[in-house]
């Protein structure tokens, strides 16, 4: 199967070269002692180039300097028959076992190679981490493809034996928009959990958990639309004292201290709150609000054929940033929601006792 390597560098940002020469010398331009960046596409029935590549690369080359290697299995990945891309991905990574041993001999490191794959690729990935016992430095999978690869061997696809270490990047976010959040407070000093790309830096906190073992661990993460697409998430809890709250849904906001309002987008909108049970509520700003003033809270039916308003007798209201924890959280106490209607308050510093 004909797979090309484009390499990519600092010194060659847009233009790729090939990281052999005709005589099987290695390209100039590629450095053995730093970190080598492999990307591998999936599964192309139209043969496309990736509409990603080039804007990844960029980004990469941007925040390391590194040797980014390219790897182009068009040839292999271009078919409507999806099982026949399948069966040649073991082909590839054959290829690019060869390759590696090639690098090997001129100076590369397999702890300096970093694979990331997308789709099929991320199978590809796995089989070559196979191929050198697991001694490759890291392996990345992108939303690794499903079909015929779940619920299989793991010598039958990407494993977290495959690699020192092996992190898998799911765009199935059910789980963490139920709340089941990770603990980041290895990394609250910064503004963004150090997640995706920078995954890399939970290594010693785990070696830390558990030595000698493999350990896995499940961690989240989730943008926004635009950058620098970083979240930042609060917890907003709510006791109520006395009438059931039930069939409607709640909108959370807050106030900054320049007086603007920051929206929310509420996980689990649809909540039922009963007397004297503290639910818990993640919400997702696209801002931070650092000093905040006021907190929005409306509690709003879903049937409109009621004539009557309800009022509800809130015990406590509390919203902690999830984000950075530290922070102490802010509490309103005993205080009348109107149902239907947006309320603003003045949150103080919550009584001791309470929090995360």
């Amino acid at each position: 199967m004909d797979i090309v390597l484009m390499m990519y560098t600092r010194n060659n940002p847009s233009c790729a070269e090939p990281l052999f020469e005709q005589n099987n010398s290695l390209n100039v331009n590629f450095n053995t002692s730093k970190k080598t960046v492999w990307i591998i596409h999936g599964y192309r029935p139209m043969g496309s180039t990736p509409k990603w590549l080039q804007n990844f690369l960029k980004v990469l080359l941007n925040h390391e300097d590194l040797n980014v290697i390219v790897v182009d299995w068009n040839r292999g990945a271009t078919t409507f028959i999806y099982n026949r891309a399948v069966k040649n991905i073991r082909k590839v990574a054959a290829t690019l076992g060869t390759y590696i041993q090639i690098l090997l001999n001129h100076g590369a490191t397999l702890d300096n190679f970093h694979f990331i794959g997308m789709s099929l690729g991320a199978h590809v990935s796995g089989f070559v981490g196979k191929i050198f016992q697991g001694q490759l430095g890291r392996i990345t999978g992108l939303d690794p493809a499903g079909p015929k690869f779940s619920g299989q061997p793991c010598d039958l696809r990407l494993d977290y034996t495959d690699a020192k270490f092996v992190d898998v990047i799911h765009s199935d976010i059910n789980d963490f928009h139920a709340g089941s959040c990770v603990d980041c407070d290895n990394f609250k000093e910064k503004s963004c959990p150090r997640l995706g790309y920078q995954a890399e830096l939970w290594k010693d906190v785990l070696k830390e958990r558990k030595e000698k073992r493999f350990l896995r661990t499940t961690v989240f993460l989730d943008t926004t639309a635009t950058k620098p697409f970083c979240s930042y998430y609060f917890v907003l809890s709510i006791t109520v004292l006395d009438n059931n709250m039930k069939n409607g849904y709640i909108t959370f906001k807050l106030l900054n201290q320049l007086g603007m309002v920051e929206e929310s987008r509420v996980y689990e909108k649809n909540r039922s709150f009963y007397q004297l049970q503290e639910v818990k509520i993640l919400a997702q700003f696209s801002n931070d609000v650092v000093n905040i003033s006021g907190i929005g809270l409306g509690y709003f039916q879903r049937s409109n054929w009621q004539c009557f308003q309800y009022n509800y007798n809130i015990h406590r209201v509390m919203v902690q940033s999830l984000t950075y924890p530290e922070r102490p959280p802010l509490c309103i106490y005993n205080f009348v929601l109107k149902g239907n209607e947006e309320l603003f308050l003045n949150p103080s510093t919550c009584t001791s006792g309470f929090g995360l």
